[in-house]
């Protein structure tokens, strides 16, 4: 018995004496791989080597699985041996899924495994990955909170047919779920906005006003509300998507996204000062990467208003500030390259630089593969074209024909195709199609008073009055320059309002009206004063050299300008 006992402690100190110095042997590997990894610059095919060395001991399942992760994560992040990441990757999700109570390298595993399957293009093989983790994470409330996340951002597959009848349903559910009230608000902010974003994809301005107003409602609600009830019993249910001070700056921002569809600039610009000073605040406490997107998003829409409303000189430095915050991540300059060039090309036409225009546009035309940020550039650069008259006529019927509302518009933003009735238009009234392009505005009239296009309503009918008034009938001519100007005003427009202007003083000259043609001379002055003088401001700015950038990350630092390199006399 007693020779029995000592056996058995003699085996189990044995046994404790192999464990210790397994792991003596796996923590000194670790160690080097990990001292490596962080070295200044990093080591990574040391650090690697380091982990491979740990697999010849034979090490126990949860070592070998935990190792494998490592080296996934390892190639994937610092290398472009994708097909060594995924291996490893897929034996760490292997082997994790046969060990109890191994929810860190698993649940790791599967969310950097899907990762590497997008990145691949086989998102096909990330979804059933990832449906498989969050039916195995339902007591992990954090991996399955996160796995779940994964698993919806791989599904914004942008099949918009498919998406009214699925927000009505969730609308219904969302309306009948009985819950926690701040978790039931915090629901309807999220259907919401997923409901008010599709409508403004969709180019439907009007029609989304109903849905906005809600959110808006909704937000005042929920701010209001205190979390101070009994906490759940269910750790998930304490999963907000998103903290209440961050719904409010995305209510803010869809609010300027609205507003510039629209045409109303002036509230575009009250609710984008609002939504910069709540992130300034919030980016005191919280370096969240969201929060710098929402400021670039919001960036990017006052930029374009500002463009509209005669500010180049504040557009172009706002311009810079998005690329300061690109500067400081390669994701977020990866995400929004495309409409940091496209906003570029915007200014070089606003300020007449027309080749660095086309530049800017065909380098944004590049760099996305989003098909209504690809339609709006295009109908952008078709109208560059448009204007430089003879220099590019089959690319530019090319681009037409890409574009044609007609048939086989490619997208399904109402907006949009209307936009392109319009370039349709001012294309036949340069070529001196009258009767081809009064069709055609006429077409963008209809869609843009549909769903109150302000913006596009005003240009449509003062492309109009132009025709009217080279065709000689002045009474047309003046029934659609007039509501132009106003509308223009409103907005307000600055080229409309110059051309408006220009417009209503030869008409009155033309008429004998001497007084009124005095006073549209007058306003025509004003104007053109006005944006002659932002004109100089802005292109002599530093900044202004950013129109020459076409390729890599943005310029860190910019020459001074001696002054406008463009004709002031060709702008007007």
């Amino acid at each position: 018995m007693a020779a029995q006992a000592a056996a058995a402690a003699q085996a189990a100190a044995a046994q404790a004496a192999q464990a210790e110095a397994a792991e003596s042997w796996y923590l000194a590997l670790l160690g080097f791989a990990e001292h490596f990894r962080t070295s200044s610059p990093p080591k990574i095919r040391l650090c690697v080597h380091c982990l491979q060395a740990v697999f010849p001991f034979k090490p126990p399942q949860r070592i070998e699985a935990r190792t494998h992760l490592q080296l996934g994560s390892v190639l994937y992040h610092h290398t472009k041996n994708s097909e060594q990441a995924r291996s490893h990757l897929e034996k760490a999700w292997l082997i994790s899924q046969q060990i109890p109570q191994f929810e860190d390298v698993k649940f790791e595993a599967a969310s950097l495994l899907s990762e590497l399957y997008c990145q691949e293009n086989s998102v096909d093989a990330a979804k059933p990955l990832l449906r498989k983790a969050i039916q195995i994470s339902q007591q992990t409330p954090y991996w399955h909170c996160r796995l779940l996340f994964q698993l919806a951002l791989l599904l914004m597959e942008r099949k918009l047919q498919e998406v009214h009848p699925l927000l009505t349903l969730c609308g219904q559910i969302v309306e009948n779920w009985q819950g926690n009230p701040i978790q039931k608000e915090s629901l309807r902010v999220f259907f919401l906005v997923l409901q008010v974003t599709h409508y403004l994809d969709a180019g439907q301005v009007k029609s989304v006003k109903p849905c906005l107003k809600q959110l808006q409602q909704c937000i005042q609600t929920i701010s209001t509300l205190h979390d101070d009830e009994i906490l759940p019993s269910n750790p998930a249910d304490l999963f907000h998507w998103l903290p209440k001070e961050h719904m409010c700056v995305l209510v803010y921002l869809v609010t300027v996204m609205h507003s510039m569809q629209a045409g109303y600039l002036e509230k575009a610009q009250k609710y984008t000062d609002k939504a910069l000073m709540q992130l300034e605040k919030l980016k005191m406490l919280d370096c969240s990467p969201i929060l710098s997107s929402f400021q670039v998003i919001l960036l990017e829409h006052i930029i374009m208003c500002r463009l509209v409303t005669g500010h180049k000189a504040t557009a172009l430095q706002e311009i810079s500030q998005v690329c300061q915050l690109c500067q400081q991540s390669p994701r977020l300059f990866s995400n929004h390259a495309a409409q940091l060039h496209t906003l570029l090309g915007l200014y070089c036409v606003s300020v007449n630089c027309m080749d660095n225009a086309e530049a800017q546009f065909t380098t944004a035309l590049r760099l996305t593969n989003h098909q209504e940020l690809w339609a709006f550039i295009v109908t952008n650069l078709a109208s560059v074209y448009i204007r430089e008259g003879n220099r590019h006529q089959e690319v530019l019927y090319n681009l037409l024909e890409r574009i044609n509302p007609d048939h086989s518009f490619p997208v399904s933003s109402h907006c949009l195709r209307a936009a392109a009735f319009y370039v349709r238009g001012l294309f036949s009234f340069f070529q001196g199609r009258y009767n081809e392009a009064k069709r055609f505005l006429r077409e963008t009239l209809k869609m843009s008073n549909a769903e109150d296009l302000n913006r596009l309503t005003a240009c449509s009918l003062v492309l109009l009055g132009h025709i009217f008034y080279v065709l000689g009938n002045h009474r047309e001519s003046n029934n659609m320059v007039v509501p132009a100007m106003q509308l223009a005003s409103k907005i307000p427009d600055m080229s409309v309002q110059l051309w408006s202007s220009a417009l209503l003083r030869d008409l009155n000259k033309a008429c004998g009206n001497a007084i009124d043609a005095h006073e549209a001379a007058q306003m025509h002055q004003n104007f053109s004063q006005q944006l002659l003088q932002d004109h100089i401001e802005a292109c002599s700015l530093p900044e202004h050299n950013l129109i020459t950038w076409t390729d890599g990350p943005p310029p860190v630092q910019f020459q001074a300008q001696n002054g406008p390199n463009t004709s002031l006399a060709s702008l007007l």
